[in-house]
């Protein structure tokens, strides 16, 4: 399927999806709100890939928001009589409202699907390009890479995720001034508070490694890593005593002695394990 935003392919159980509108510098147009989570949803649901990878081309990853896609549908306004202008009027912050949390759903759902998402950033990731990343896994950059709450700059406070995930990667002062001054933070000063796991010299080097992370982790147990992915977000958010309540639960109803056997068998003799796949998403209407 062809995309207005992106490039979807995947090789070796990984998932490649890639910002496609280096013309644009991969402002997300109303477009990209779509296809995003239909994307990710697709694979999750579909179990067709083990590792999510999203990257970009051009020199930035992403200049951020289309401010043309929070617009709540301008243009038939001239069209309107006075008493239909009013009642729309009356329904402009609901209608802004659904449409930020479906912005928001599009990238919550890198976060809530069952496979690591994995981002590769060159250059620049804007406003939502920083939301976007702070939804994902794990952070690969190239040094010229940076990220700035842009939001400021345009008179907005930013809304499609930023402060909720920020803050569980920088500390609370910092994050008030990279709000308050949308400065660029560099890849160095980015990595040195874990935020980026490793810098590579350009696209090239940083693509070749991430997708040989990618490969390693599509090597592993499926259903292990879905475990690991869940109760880290889980843990992340609730107290010590109910995480490890939590994955008690879990590993009593998920923990399969079958799989835990072949990745041993399998590191014995030095071979790639023959573990299951995830299962398919069930439509909620099937029966």
């Amino acid at each position: 399927m062809r995309y207005e935003c992106f490039d979807v392919s995947i090789k070796d159980d990984v998932a490649h999806i890639v910002l496609s509108r280096p013309e644009r510098r991969n402002a997300m147009a109303a477009a990209f709100w779509d296809e995003l989570p239909e994307i990710v949803e697709k694979i999750d649901q579909e179990a067709a890939a083990k590792v999510i990878v999203i990257s970009s081309t051009g020199p930035h990853f992403t200049a951020g928001l289309d401010i043309s896609a929070i617009g709540g549908g301008g243009g038939k306004g001239s069209s309107l009589s006075e008493e239909q202008a009013a009642m729309q009027h009356r329904i402009k912050g609901a209608k802004f409202y659904q449409n930020v949390k479906h912005m928001q759903n599009s990238f919550s759902i890198l976060e809530n699907c069952r496979i690591p998402v994995i981002a590769a950033v060159q250059g620049g990731a804007f406003g939502g390009g920083v939301d976007l990343l702070t939804a994902c896994s794990m952070r690969f950059c190239t040094e010229d890479a940076f990220l700035t709450i842009f939001e400021i700059e345009v008179g907005m406070t930013a809304d499609v995720g930023t402060f909720p995930r920020v803050l569980n990667h920088f500390p609370e002062g910092l994050v008030h001034e990279l709000a308050y001054t949308g400065r660029r933070m560099f890849a160095q000063e980015a990595k040195t508070h874990g935020f980026f796991n490793e810098i590579y010299a350009d696209h090239d080097a940083m693509l070749d490694a991430v997708m040989k992370i990618a490969r390693d982790i599509a090597q592993k147990p499926a259903l292990a890593i879905w475990g690991c992915k869940h109760m880290i977000k889980y843990s992340r958010d609730h107290t010590t005593e109910d995480a490890l309540d939590y994955i008690a639960i879990w590993n009593a109803s998920n923990l399969q002695p079958e799989e835990m056997m072949e990745a041993m068998v399998a590191r014995a003799e030095k071979r790639p394990g023959k573990f299951v796949d995830l299962p398919p998403i069930r439509n909620k209407t099937a029966i």
